[in-house]
């Protein structure tokens, strides 16, 4: 019998994070007797997903976070070689990747994957000095250590394998997938809003994400705000978790708004929450490398009003509208208050989605057994 492929994921911990939830839903369809996933994470503290990897019969190892230890590279090399052999290293850490390879070169694993979720070059840090030459150098050890390098749109290769990304065969962009059918499924809308605390009638401004500067919550307790003034029934439902929540909640406050947001933290049943508690999906994120929030809105067949600075692959149909984040927060209310006065529109066919995920495994599975097929390629040539 054929060994399983030995794969080792490398992030920062399996979190309720839009790559995290991506990774779980291939866990758990992938052919685990073919391959063999196991999770290297750098949070010492327990994470949502940690029990279900566990059952489902991965690893989880842990390295100590590489901002809190010079001992890193120590560190790694003794767990990929004690609990090895891997055959593929697919690294989820953005810029850091280009060092994680560089340790995987060194280790002998034959496989080394980027993999690029973001797109952050307009993160205000990224300005420094410090940050550009640091980027710089990452990227130069990706070009020099990578076997393959994935990413989740256009813009998110760019930013971390340069503009000439498409020129090297060894880069591609590759679709996160979703279990599409889960948005579907019929759900008790008013037992859900009872739940949440939302009135029945509300018309709910939904948004899910974790709170950070790249996603402008900011703005988007503005444009609520304004939504507010302009019809009294709006209430929001933010979905998510993250180091910018307390800030958010305080400027929340301060707009005299506390009573209309829900904070619902992290949640595992965002599709339902989606169908069953939001009339317009608004998504005014300064920088994505795709964001994929705005797929699952669209699958639950949620008008989504989405900032042009967010990757144009997003949009998979008519539910999608467009705006600058130049314009001012009573431009978004009105158009936001459009799109959840509209009735919810049918839920759109998903058949031939890109983001689909049987489409997104098989694309992820012919990259994990490519460094194979190209071995026996060329040993077939050498023996002909």
């Amino acid at each position: 019998m054929t060994r399983p492929v030995r794969i080792l994921q490398v992030l920062g911990g399996m979190e309720l994070g839009g790559a995290e939830t991506w990774l779980m839903h291939v866990l758990r369809k992938i052919d685990r007797e073919q391959f063999r996933i196991d999770f290297l994470v750098h949070a010492a503290e327990k994470c949502a997903y940690d029990d279900e990897v566990l059952a489902l019969g991965s690893r989880l190892l842990r390295c100590p976070s590489p901002s809190l230890s010079l001992s890193y590279p120590r560190a790694f090399m003794r767990i990929v070689r004690s609990e090895g052999p891997y055959d593929v290293l697919h690294s989820h850490v953005h810029y850091f990747s280009g060092f994680i390879l560089s340790l995987a070169r060194r280790a002998g694993i034959p496989a080394r994957i980027a993999h690029s979720h973001t797109d952050a070059r307009a993160h205000p840090r990224e300005a420094s000095c410090f940050r550009q030459c640091y980027r710089n150098v990452m990227r130069a050890l990706i070009w020099r250590n990578a076997t393959q390098g994935l990413a989740a749109s256009r813009l998110a290769a760019e930013d971390l394998f340069g503009s000439d990304w498409e020129r090297d065969g060894r880069f591609r962009v590759l679709h996160c997938g979703l279990d599409l059918a889960q948005y579907a499924e019929r759900v008790d809308g008013p037992a859900i809003r009872k739940e949440l605390g939302l009135p029945a009638d509300a018309l709910v401004v939904g948004h899910v994400g974790r709170f950070v500067s790249e996603k402008n919550h900011v703005q988007l307790v503005d444009v609520v705000a304004e939504m507010v003034r302009l019809d009294p029934r709006v209430h929001a439902l933010f979905v998510g978790d993250g180091p910018l929540r307390s800030e958010i909640e305080r400027r929340v406050a301060s707009e005299g708004i506390g009573g209309r947001i829900v904070f619902a933290g992290p949640r595992r049943d965002v599709a339902r929450l989606l169908r069953g508690a939001m009339d317009v999906f608004v998504f005014p994120s300064l920088a994505e490398g795709l964001g994929l929030a705005v797929v699952e809105a669209q699958a639950a067949g949620v008008p989504c009003l989405v900032a042009t600075s967010v990757p144009s692959e997003v949009a998979q149909s008519p539910l999608v509208s467009w705006l600058p984040l130049k314009e001012s927060p009573a431009v978004w209310a009105r158009r936001a208050l459009v799109l959840a006065r509209t009735m919810r529109r049918p839920l759109p066919s998903t058949v031939g989605w890109t983001y689909e995920l049987r489409t997104s495994l098989r694309a992820l599975e012919e990259q994990y057994l490519r460094p194979t097929i190209e071995a026996n390629r060329r040993w077939i040539s050498s023996s002909l």
